[in-house]
């Protein structure tokens, strides 16, 4: 799914909660899934990256400080606040992930490009933001980040799945590293899910090409809202 068109949070999460993981190590344990996976797609983008230091270091910068403060954030929510949350947080992803590229395009048609200094911290702010989103739940920050690059005047959507797979690699590496050092991980299941992230990478990289990716992206939406829904039932019961 994540090859094709993302969205294998929506699988993933919730099977580590139906085999019985705690919500908040199986949050962790997804990100750190998320984070082998999304490293291992950066090699798809053989585009060199001609981004100015002025941008690139404060995006950088804001996406390790957000990332870790999320991580921070999720390790000290009480299981049951994050149970109540979970819902709202997939209803979120799943939305960013079904009108996300229409956000896009929006913002892009109305901004020309170049990027000013103003322009730069607003992305800055924005991608604290994101990124603290990031550390503490994940999904849909890649769609986030994209509607971010598109403000800042980039076209090359090649060019901008790389910065967005970079600045993914730092949130998710930073919130890993949080929730390796505080044990929030369960590595049987951890070990399991980055087997199948790398082989579910590798092995369909060549057919995600070729499969139609309004289908897939259907399906994962469909997922996305059965999952919500059944959040939702199971939180609010």
């Amino acid at each position: 799914m994540n090859a094709v068109a993302g969205g294998g949070s929506f699988i993933a999460f919730p099977a580590l909660l139906f085999t019985g993981v705690p919500a908040i190590p199986a949050n962790a344990t997804n990100t750190l899934s998320l984070w082998v996976g999304t490293t291992a797609s950066g090699g798809a983008y053989p585009q060199k990256l001609n981004i100015p230091r002025n941008i690139l270091i404060p995006l950088g910068i804001t996406s390790l400080a957000g990332g870790l403060c999320g991580a921070i954030l999720l390790i000290h929510t009480p299981a049951r606040t994050f149970l109540r949350v979970i819902p709202w947080l997939l209803l979120g992803a799943t939305l960013l992930f079904a009108f996300g590229k229409h956000l896009t395009g929006r913002i892009s048609a109305g901004i020309s490009p170049g990027a000013g200094s103003g322009a730069v911290i607003g992305a800055s702010v924005f991608e604290l933001l994101v990124a603290l989103y990031g550390g503490y739940f994940g999904g849909g920050i890649g769609i986030m980040n994209l509607a971010m690059l598109s403000a800042l005047g980039m076209t090359d959507i090649h060019a901008m799945n790389k910065l967005k797979v970079m600045l993914g690699a730092l949130i998710n590496g930073v919130a890993t590293v949080t929730f390796i050092a505080t044990k929030a991980i369960f590595w049987p299941q951890a070990i399991v899910m980055i087997c199948g992230s790398v082989l579910g990478g590798v092995s369909t990289a060549h057919y995600a090409q070729k499969l139609p990716q309004s289908w897939v992206k259907g399906f994962v939406i469909f997922v996305g809202a059965a999952m919500t829904a059944v959040f939702f039932w199971r939180g609010y019961r």
